[in-house]
């Protein structure tokens, strides 16, 4: 990489915009997770600490310790002073790319923000995304900073008048909402997507599997067209019903998943 680049308004050396030519800058190479703020803690944080681990060495980048990320959030949270909200914890390589001169080497900046909670509408409309998910990608199952993919299936999904879209693999399974894992009720039984479908881990996913009877299945857009009830989760809206699925009104339902979210 030459010494003069263009960066924060004018023509600046390379020493001062160090991120310009990282692997997190040029790649999206790192990964984050959002928490759940209540009563100024975080929410299912081991979780969200074990996944940042794992996403870590699924990469091969250096993961931060544990007692840093939560000192850097408690930090954060005071701050801010934040008692009901979300924080956005990632992980990102500041290292120089070796494909533009750089010594190649993984370096690891923790950064976390904050933020009021997304409002959640009070019924879901879950539509049909046209953007299938590779089930094979390195990327599968990992929430990386490369994560447009995602957010273009949900303005796509918005502009046809849906909260969320459901988004399907390569061989026609269903793997999530382009921004919530999902669940759906089948004769009374409680399912969702396995991880072999390229579906996230997600951490309130994870509490549910741990609570309750759910089977792990791969199936198609039919098992959706004839749910007697869907449910769709995130820390950022917790363990919602979907009201309407691609046009069918779904009854309003009474289930044990619901009581799992406290907030």
């Amino acid at each position: 990489m030459h010494k003069y680049l263009h960066a924060k308004g004018g023509i600046v050396e390379q020493s001062d915009a160090p991120l310009a030519a990282s692997a997190g800058v040029l790649y999206g190479k790192g990964f984050f997770t959002t928490v759940r703020i209540e009563g100024g803690r975080p929410f299912l944080f081991e979780k969200h600490l074990r996944r940042l681990s794992e996403n870590a060495r699924a990469v091969g980048l250096a993961s931060v310790e544990d007692a840093a990320i939560e000192a850097g959030l408690e930090a954060v949270i005071a701050a801010n002073e934040v008692a009901s909200g979300r924080a956005r914890i990632t992980l990102l390589d500041v290292g120089g790319s070796s494909i533009w001169g750089g010594s190649g080497e993984t370096a690891t900046e923790l950064q976390i923000i904050t933020g009021d909670l997304r409002p959640v509408p009070g019924k879901l409309r879950l539509g049909v995304s046209p953007f299938a998910v590779n089930s094979a990608s390195p990327l599968a199952g990992i929430k990386s900073c490369n994560y447009l993919e995602n957010l273009l299936a949900a303005e796509e999904a918005r502009d046809r008048g849906f909260h969320e879209a459901v988004r399907f693999n390569e061989r026609g399974e269903i793997v999530s909402g382009a921004m919530t894992n999902i669940f759906w009720l089948s004769s009374g039984e409680l399912f969702t997507p396995s991880l072999r479908t390229g579906c996230l881990a997600g951490t309130v996913r994870e509490l549910v599997l741990e609570n309750l009877e759910c089977r792990e299945a791969e199936a198609g857009i039919d098992v959706l067209e004839a749910a007697e009830a869907i449910f769709l989760t995130s820390s950022g809206i917790g363990i919602r019903p979907v009201a309407e699925f691609a046009g069918r009104r779904l009854p309003a339902v009474s289930h044990p998943v619901l009581n799992l979210w406290p907030f």
